[in-house]
């Protein structure tokens, strides 16, 4: 069974979704539904992705529930930036972070994190050095950047993945 559906969650996932865009359970549709999960799922394992053990499911609560909020702000405070008037404290730029995390799931969250927040861009990561590259809209205080994302979600994620 597992040599068909290797990643059954993937495989229920791709089923669904196709079948929710096309508002169909035509016999037709079900077909391609059944075709994308098994060969969506036997790609996956071509690609031999590293195993997966999450850890602290109260964590991951945490960080969604800070996500969302973080969005929301960031969402407002890039609505100031552009509608509002012109100010001079205003300053875009790169900020580097030093990472300590080097799981390659916690990495995938943290730039999905930082992309889907307005205003804030992953730019680079170096594996080697653990440094991060940022762009940040509005970055004035680069300490406080820094600790917010050691703080708020390089530590829930390393509880979660490491």
């Amino acid at each position: 069974m597992t040599r068909w559906f290797p990643f059954p969650l993937l495989s229920f996932a791709l089923f669904g979704a196709w079948l929710l865009l096309n508002e169909s359970l035509s016999p037709g549709h079900v077909i391609l539904a059944t075709i994308l999960a098994v060969g969506g799922a036997l790609a996956l394992t071509a690609l031999e992705p590293p195993g997966l053990r999450l850890r602290r499911p109260r964590a991951i609560a945490e960080l969604a529930a800070l996500v969302l909020v973080d969005i929301v702000r960031s969402n407002i405070a890039v609505g100031r930036i552009i509608l509002g008037p012109r100010r001079r404290e205003e300053i875009s730029g790169f900020l580097v972070v030093p990472l300590d995390m080097r799981a390659p799931y916690g990495l995938a969250t943290l730039a999905t994190i930082l992309t889907a927040t307005p205003g804030t861009l992953w730019v680079r990561f170096d594996p080697e050095s653990g440094l991060l590259t940022l762009h940040i809209l509005d970055l004035i205080d680069e300490t406080a950047w820094i600790a917010i994302i050691k703080g708020r979600y390089e530590r829930r994620l390393m509880e979660i993945f490491e």
